[in-house]
C-alpha cells in the first residue's frame, strides 16, 4: 500500500471516530447542550469558527490553522447531522452532490471541453451556474446569488468583479478615482443641504465605488480595510500608553494634543 493509499485510509479511520463522537453527544444519555442544538442554533457558532480559521489562515499559523479548521469541520458535520436526525438528507447525500457539481462545473477536467486559462474556467463554471439555476426554477442573473449575509464591503467587491465579467466595468482605477470624484461631489452637495435621505444614498456610492477601485487596483476591499483598522488600534494604544505614561487622562486633552501624540507614535 502506497503512503497515499496510507492516508487516505487514515482520514476515513478518523473521520468515523469523528462521527462516532458526534452521535454518541447527540444520542438520548448525550450532553444536554449537544442535545439542544437545532440548525438555528448552531449556525451562529459556524459563522465564528469560520472567522476563527479565516484570521488563523491570515496569521499563517499552521498550527492554528489545523486546530480552527477542526472546529469549523466538527461544526458542519453536527449540521449534517442535525439533518440527518430530521430525515432531510444525509451527509452522503451532500457529499454526493457536491462531488457531481464540481465534476459538472469542470468539463475541461472531466469532459472534452478546451480551455486557454483561467478565464476561461471561470466563463464555463458561471454558464454552467446559470444553466443549474434555471433548471431549479430560480432567476438567471450575471450578479449570481451573493450570500446576503456576506460582509458589505466584501459583496460589493464580488458584485463589481461579476458584473466586470460581462463587461459592466471601467476600462482601469483611472476611470474609478473620476468616478469616485463625481460621487464626492454629490454627497458633499447632499451635506451642504442637510438631507439625511440624500447623505445615506450618496455614501452609499461612494463606498460601492471605492470598493471597485480596490478591486481595479486587484486589492480586496475587506483586507484593505481590515489591516488600516489593525493599524488604527496598533497606533491609537501606542498613544493611549504615552499618555497614561505620562499620568495623563486623554479625556484631559484637546484635539490638537492628541494630535500631536498620534503625529509621534507615527
Amino acid at each position: 500500500m502506497s503512503h497515499k493509499e496510507d492516508n487516505i485510509q487514515e482520514e476515513k479511520r478518523i473521520f468515523e471516530e469523528l462521527l462516532q463522537v458526534l452521535r454518541r453527544l447527540r444520542a438520548p444519555d448525550g450532553c444536554p447542550w449537544d442535545r439542544e442544538q437545532t440548525p438555528q442554533t448552531i449556525k451562529k457558532y459556524m459563522i465564528e469558527e469560520a472567522y476563527e480559521l479565516y484570521e488563523a489562515v491570515d496569521s499563517d499559523d499552521p498550527q492554528e490553522v489545523k486546530e480552527e479548521l477542526g472546529d469549523l469541520f466538527f461544526l458542519l458535520l453536527f449540521l449534517a447531522d442535525l439533518y440527518r436526525e430530521r430525515g432531510d438528507f444525509s451527509l452522503s447525500d451532500s457529499l454526493s452532490a457536491i462531488k457531481e457539481k464540481m465534476i459538472r462545473r469542470h468539463p475541461h477536467i472531466f469532459g472534452n471541453i478546451k480551455v486557454s486559462g483561467s478565464e476561461d474556467v471561470v466563463a464555463n463554471w458561471q454558464a454552467i451556474k446559470g444553466q443549474e439555476q434555471e433548471k431549479k426554477g430560480k432567476k438567471r442573473s450575471s450578479l449570481g446569488n451573493l450570500p446576503l449575509a456576506l460582509p458589505a464591503l466584501q459583496r460589493a467587491f464580488r458584485l463589481g468583479e461579476r458584473a466586470s465579467r460581462v463587461g459592466f466595468d471601467w476600462k482601469g482605477p483611472e476611470e474609478v478615482v473620476e468616478k469616485l470624484k463625481e460621487e464626492m461631489s454629490e454627497l458633499e452637495s447632499a451635506m451642504n443641504k442637510r438631507d439625511s435621505e440624500a447623505i445615506e444614498d450618496e455614501l452609499g456610492d461612494v463606498l460601492f465605488t471605492l470598493a471597485n477601485l480596490a478591486r481595479k487596483l486587484d486589492l480586496n476591499p475587506e483586507e484593505v480595510l481590515k489591516k488600516a483598522l489593525n493599524k488604527f488600534v496598533k497606533r491609537f494604544e501606542k498613544m493611549e500608553e504615552k499618555i497614561t505614561g505620562q499620568g495623563r487622562q486623554m479625556s484631559e486633552l484637546d484635539i490638537d494634543e492628541l494630535e500631536a501624540y498620534w503625529q509621534e507614535v507615527k
